[in-house]
């Protein structure tokens, strides 16, 4: 009997056998009744029926057997479902692989015990193990794709929630600092301000990053303005609060258009100061905007370590803080600024790029003016 057959003819019994071990399975404390424990279980194993009696190409096999099959145009599959659904009902990614090692098990066992092992059965195994693990492997990226939704759900909603306490941190800290000027205590209170203004950087960076993994994307409020001017107002502002380092600011001109000015200040804020964190001390940043009849291009160029090229590509990438400590020690950072400034870039339509040769790093905003 081929194995198609058996498991048509014996599936009562197997999926008897994966709904018990799935029941092994479940969330400690978690009822689940006979349905939510098979979940899409059957419709696996009537899946795997299809494809074992299909014809299939020695690269088709090869795919299927890494777990690489090309996804179908049609309706989710069963796998797929039953990843995501697991993922939901409390299952840690383990238990939900073990149901389909006992699945495996389960009709392996019987069929063995039932049919002798011509060449046929061989070739019926190896078609059967090459649907488990594609089985597995949709199964698995939807599992990961429904964690991790929720790992930014629940990201965002702690950004916005500690925005309300932190909010009266500033303000409280503001105030102590307007009675406390010219006192013993107005350097301690300057700290408690700034640590406060940093901390409500972070929260906002988290809550860009959680947006955008959600597939929300980040809101621009354009308007008219000399691009050129802003980020000159952007840089005066920057070589006062940076030590040790020098800011430097060109430009050929008015570069007027339609841009979200603050967001932008935002990205050069963000490159600068990435800049000063990694650069030399006691260099030179240097900005600079030009611009033709289409495009404004704004670069930041800062002396330091030069970037291999294998990381130039990644530098853009969340959760990442460069490839080395920072120069001035601070490394308390989330690993979002150029993320942001990426986000924000492309938010314009526009596209950001960073080379790093021999010792000199620069990146590059290019925004059409339209």
């Amino acid at each position: 009997m081929r194995l198609a057959d058996f498991i048509e003819q014996r599936r009562a019994q197997i999926l008897d056998g994966a709904e018990e071990f799935a029941r092994t399975q479940a969330p400690l404390g978690l009822e689940l009744d006979a349905a939510a424990l098979r979940n899409h279980l059957p419709q696996v194993l009537d899946a795997i029926v299809i494809d074992l009696r299909s014809r299939q190409s020695s690269v088709e096999q090869k795919a299927k057997s890494e777990g690489l099959a090309p996804k179908s145009s049609g309706p989710e599959s069963a796998a797929t479902s039953h990843g995501r659904t697991r993922a939901q009902g409390g299952f840690d990614v383990n238990s939900m692989v073990a149901e389909y090692r006992a699945l495996r098990a389960a009709v392996i066992r019987l069929w063995s015990a039932d049919a002798a092992l011509v060449a046929a059965s061989l070739d019926d195994m190896i078609r059967f193990n090459e649907a488990m693990d594609q089985a597995v492997a949709e199964s698995l990226a939807e599992f990961s794709r429904e964690v991790e939704m929720w790992r930014h759900v629940f990201l965002g909603a702690l950004g916005h929630d500690l925005r309300g306490p932190l909010s009266v941190v500033m303000f409280t800290a503001d105030q102590l600092a307007l009675s406390t000027q010219g006192t013993q205590s107005a350097k301690k209170v300057s700290r408690l301000v700034s640590g406060a203004a940093h901390m409500r950087k972070l929260l906002d960076e988290l809550l860009d990053y959680s947006k955008s993994e959600l597939g929300i994307a980040m809101t621009l409020h354009r308007s008219p303005c000399d691009l050129a001017t802003e980020i000159r107002e952007e840089v005066s502002s920057l070589s006062t609060i940076i030590p040790n380092m020098a800011v430097r600011f060109t430009d050929n001109g008015p570069c007027e258009g339609h841009f979200d000015c603050v967001r932008m200040r935002e990205a050069i804020h963000n490159l600068v100061a990435n800049a000063a964190k990694y650069g030399d001390e006691a260099s030179t940043i240097l900005v600079s905007v030009t611009s033709d009849v289409e495009e404004v291009q704004v670069a930041v160029t800062n002396s330091g370590e030069s970037i291999p090229e294998s990381v130039l590509g990644s530098m853009f990438d969340p959760l990442r803080r460069g490839v080395k400590k920072a120069s001035n020690g601070e490394n308390s950072s989330l690993g979002l600024g150029l993320f942001i400034v990426r986000e924000i870039v492309q938010a314009h339509g526009g596209e950001v790029s960073a080379t790093s040769i021999e010792r000199q790093t620069q990146f590059v905003i290019t925004l059409p003016r339209s």
